[in-house]
């Protein structure tokens, strides 16, 4: 773009357009001085990098890269958004989630969310998992229904659930033209959480209702949580709300609803994560792929998707959670930008337990500052235009488009669940991911990187425990780290010390720091404590330090110089003098005595499994 000041002069008068060549040009003389000789569209493919989904990110974006037209905020095919308006009015909604299972601690938190700035409620109700449906109306009390619209999550009680909802709005003297929420009913994404079969009878049936008597009033939701917590691809995840979706769509409209009110009837809740350019580009293309859908089905106006975006609960993290305020305000900022009408920022001990009041304020206060402080609402689809951005919603839309028409080619998604189609494509997507979170290519901070050994525990009171699901699995990213961390406190407990790797740094400062850091790294993030004293061994005294040390294992730690130095002979060393497993760290040679080589991008939690376990850590 070009800046015209006032008088009508450019800025950029004096420079000429550089061409795409030239940058392609300076990237070979970049890449040559580190090794690689390539040339012309090599050099840029060189610095791509390929993502989930075979989607390919590259390094940089131009006109050429130019999606179709994404079309104006509130018109089809409301990729920039559902509204016109966007959420300029008055922000996305904050809408804060609750399981408590008793009523009156559940209202104290819900009232002192509602008076700091959140405007909409979560609810999980009945079973053994959330608020008693005899004790909603306690768990409401003092909260205006015709201000704050209720989310319920109710799985097998929802007739019990819905019914006593509506019997308080009628109690309170709110019309039903004022009622504002969702009955949550989601045969589907149940079926997909706990095995069992799905019946829409029952949501079916309410959908009517609400639609007849409730405007305001949703009855079903499109949850792709289910599959993203099971480890689905960002693909994965509007690929299985499509299909979803267009079931519902055909119940609906086979029980007399006709398309638009059927699409009236459903909200859509997606999983932000924290990198917020594709939880953009998903947000984008969850709304235009609908909108195809609305289209094919007769009616492209009513394409316009509710959306309710939720911080991602695998990204979550049981060490260091604190790191999980910024990821989910990374999180809130991609779900905001993206166009999501309401957002769930999960509290930051949300992988502990019930979250305590702390929690919840920070959690609130994110979407406060995001809205009131950034701004970030205040501008329409502030991504739109974006080269990349466009690119990358379009990218995933193909993706996306693609697997919801695998699934409806299986007979659609009740079928795609019952054959195993759909927990067998997102187990090969996790196993994948697996192998790059155990080799820190996607590294977890906190936890497979910068761990803190010494961290003070942060315990929250347990979650009201709920059945066991025989879905869909439930993955975390930290969780291979989380159990090999759980051996090392097992083994402290017993012991009174943690197992230890004894660092023997050779040579001056400059040569082992590097290496010294980035073993000591590793380690920990296998609960193995590094002892690095003294600061400097060789041949003579690697021995004796050894001892001291307590450690059962060692790792050499300097310049690739001073290895083919002294490396064998400190090996030798270490080996006589006790030591069970010698690593090197660097690539692998063949140093004698050397048994393992911890290197950038090995697999990290093979290394400290198969340590722990010579070690003798349970």
């Amino acid at each position: 773009m070009t800046v015209q000041p006032a008088d009508g002069f450019s800025l950029a008068a004096e420079f000429p357009d550089p061409a795409h060549e030239q940058w392609q040009s300076l990237v070979e003389g970049v890449l040559r001085k580190s090794g690689k000789d390539v040339s012309g569209s090599a050099a840029e493919e060189a610095l791509s990098t390929t993502v989930e989904d075979g989607l390919i990110t590259r390094p940089l974006y131009t006109r050429r890269d130019d999606a179709p037209d994404p079309g104006l905020p509130g018109f089809a095919p409301f990729t920039r958004g559902s509204r016109p308006e966007g959420c300029t009015a008055g922000g996305w909604g904050v809408r804060q989630r609750h399981t408590s299972t008793d009523p009156v601690r559940l209202n104290e938190a819900v009232l002192a969310d509602l008076e700091n700035g959140v405007t909409s409620l979560w609810l999980t109700v009945g079973g053994t998992g959330g608020v008693p449906v005899s004790g909603l109306a306690r768990a409401l009390d003092g909260v205006f229904l015709d201000l704050a619209p209720v989310v319920i999550d109710a799985g097998d009680e929802l007739d019990a659930a819905a019914t006593e909802l509506l019997r308080l709005y009628t109690e309170r003297g709110v019309a039903a033209d004022q009622v504002r929420g969702n009955l949550g009913a989601d045969p589907l994404g149940r079926a997909a959480r706990t095995g069992t079969a799905p019946e829409l009878t029952d949501a079916v049936r309410w959908a009517r209702r609400c639609a007849a008597g409730y405007p305001g009033l949703r009855a079903m939701v499109v949850d792709a949580l289910p599959y993203h917590e099971a480890g689905a691809s960002a693909a994965e995840e509007l690929g299985t709300s499509l299909a979803t979706g267009v079931a519902y769509l055909r119940a609906l409209t086979e029980a007399g609803l006709g398309v638009e009110e059927a699409c009236a009837q459903l909200e859509f809740r997606y999983a932000a994560t924290a990198d917020q350019f594709l939880t953009i580009a998903k947000l984008r293309a969850a709304r235009r792929l609908w909108a195809r859908v609305a289209e094919v089905c007769g009616a492209p106006q009513a394409g316009a998707q509710r959306q309710h975006a939720v911080t991602s609960p695998v990204m979550m993290t049981r060490r260091d959670p604190w790191v999980n305020m910024l990821r989910t305000t990374l999180a809130g900022l991609g779900a905001g930008v993206g166009g999501a009408d309401a957002v769930t920022v999960l509290p930051f001990d949300h992988a502990l337990g019930l979250p305590d009041a702390f929690a919840r304020r920070i959690a609130r206060n994110t979407s406060t500052i995001l809205l009131e402080e950034s701004h970030l609402a205040r501008v329409i689809d502030p991504a739109g235009g974006s080269w990349y951005v466009e690119r990358l919603t379009d990218d995933l839309a193909g993706a996306a488009w693609a697997f919801f028409q695998e699934i409806e080619r299986a007979g659609g998604q009740a079928a795609a669940l019952d054959s195993g189609l759909v927990a067998e494509r997102i187990a090969a997507t996790w196993a994948a991911r697996s192998k790059d979170l155990a080799r820190r290519k996607e590294p977890i901070t906190g936890v497979s990187e910068f761990p803190q050994l010494a961290e003070r525990a942060v315990e929250r009171e347990p979650v009201p425990s709920a059945p066991a699901p025989g879905g869909l699995p439930v993955v975390r990213r930290d969780e291979a780290f989380e159990a090999l961390r759980a051996r090392s406190d097992a083994h402290l407990a017993a012991t009174g010390g943690r197992p230890r790797v004894f660092l023997a740094a050779l040579g001056p400062a400059a040569a082992h720091t590097a290496r010294a850091s980035f073993a000591a790294n590793l380690f920990q993030a296998g609960g193995v404590e590094p002892v690095h004293e003294p600061v400097q061994v060789d041949a003579a005294s690697a021995a004796e330090a050894f001892a001291a040390s307590g450690a059962d294992a060692a790792c050499l730690c300097s310049s690739d110089a001073l290895y083919a130095e002294q490396a064998a002979e400190v090996a030798g060393a270490l080996v006589a003098a006790g030591a069970r497993r010698v690593y090197l760290a660097g690539r692998p040679g063949t140093y004698p005595g050397v048994d393992e080589y911890v290197f950038a991008g090995c697999d990290v939690v093979a290394v400290l499994s198969s340590l722990l376990d010579r070690m003798g850590v349970a």
